[in-house]
């Protein structure tokens, strides 16, 4: 293997004069820096991350925590935060918490000492672990979450808004019986698209206690609540659920029985996951664009790694989209209209 006594004796200088052209400090000649870095690429040298983290007291490494790893979701988050990362040359190191309070706080201690920075979503937007537990010399950003009574700057979608559009849209396509597949209730997100829905409801139809069945972001979740629906327990013809997992999972069982979903009843999601553009019908959601929430996140904590001082104040707050398509209507009701 290539070593920088290698480098150093290829270029004529000595280790101490490499090491320091290497790790970007100023003193040393623009020539000698050259000559060092033709020698460094002649040879295919690659410096040693660990050696150089003992000579600057950087890791060139970003810690990065969620409530899972598992699902398209968080596989999109964690696209948009590496497509940044990668091209700032730094490693990713990942925890997942398994959206438990308690093993968010085993995380954040376990990425001391080997993180530069770090990314946290937590399971809740609970300010006081928060403020426990993160390391106030650690540069940290939020992700869909703020600290109350800190200053950590944060990146999230407005769920709330987001929730609110959706609902109107399917009242808007004169919707009465609209029930919502809640997520987990300790989830912030599944909370604040909760809110929207019920605000929306009484709003738009003067509805003050609509239908609500649980769920917690996972397929089987939507599969239980079409259940529901085709025994006749819960009377539906349109179904807002709080993640696209969840209105997948409906629409297979609703499919299944034989129900024309985006005719006879009409199902919503949220997310725009991938896989939302390829099931049948094609579902409508709100695309929150999870790629983008973790780049922009990235970006914000790369800034405070170059010394910028980064508060609250620089939150970014993502607006959804509506992304409608056949499972609400679209070209679907458009053809049964038309046949008519």
């Amino acid at each position: 293997m290539v070593t920088i006594r290698d480098v150093a004796r290829e270029a004529g200088v000595s280790v101490a004069t490499v090491s320091r052209a290497l790790n970007g400090h100023s003193n040393v000649t623009k020539a000698t820096r050259e000559a060092i870095e033709v020698a460094a690429k002649q040879l295919n040298f690659v410096p040693h991350s660990g050696a150089r983290s003992l000579t600057n007291r950087q890791t060139d490494t970003i810690g990065v925590i969620l409530p899972d790893l598992f699902g398209e979701f968080f596989s999109e988050v964690i696209r948009g935060i590496d497509k940044i990362a990668h091209g700032a040359g730094k490693h990713l190191l990942l925890g997942n918490m398994h959206g438990s309070s308690h093993e968010t706080t085993n995380a954040i201690r376990a990425m001391r000492g080997r993180v530069d920075g770090l990314l946290l979503m937590p399971p809740d937007s609970t300010a006081e672990l928060l403020s426990e537990h993160l390391d106030p010399n650690m540069p940290t950003v939020l992700l869909n979450a703020q600290a109350d009574g800190s200053d950590v700057p944060f990146v999230a979608v407005d769920n709330y808004h987001g929730a609110r559009t959706i609902t109107e849209h399917l009242i808007a396509r004169g919707r009465k019986r609209i029930v919502h597949i809640a997520g987990p209730k300790h989830n912030r997100d599944a909370r604040e698209r909760l809110r929207g829905f019920t605000d929306a409801m009484r709003e738009g139809l003067c509805e003050r206690a609509p239908v609500i069945l649980p769920g917690d972001f996972t397929e089987s979740a939507g599969q239980e609540a079409a259940r529901l629906l085709l025994a006749g327990q819960v009377p539906a013809d349109a179904v807002f659920a709080s993640n696209d997992v969840m209105a997948v999972g409906l629409m297979s069982v609703l499919e299944e029985a034989g129900v024309a979903v985006g005719v006879e009843t009409l199902v919503a999601g949220f997310d725009d996951i991938p896989l939302a553009r390829h099931v049948s019908p094609k579902l409508t959601t709100m695309q929150s664009n999870m790629a983008q929430l973790g780049s922009t996140a990235a970006m914000l904590l790369l800034r405070m790694l170059r010394g910028e001082e980064l508060g609250l104040e620089h939150g970014v707050v993502l607006s959804p989209r509506l992304a409608e398509r056949d499972s609400t209507g679209g070209a679907a009701l458009r053809a049964s209209s038309d046949a008519a």
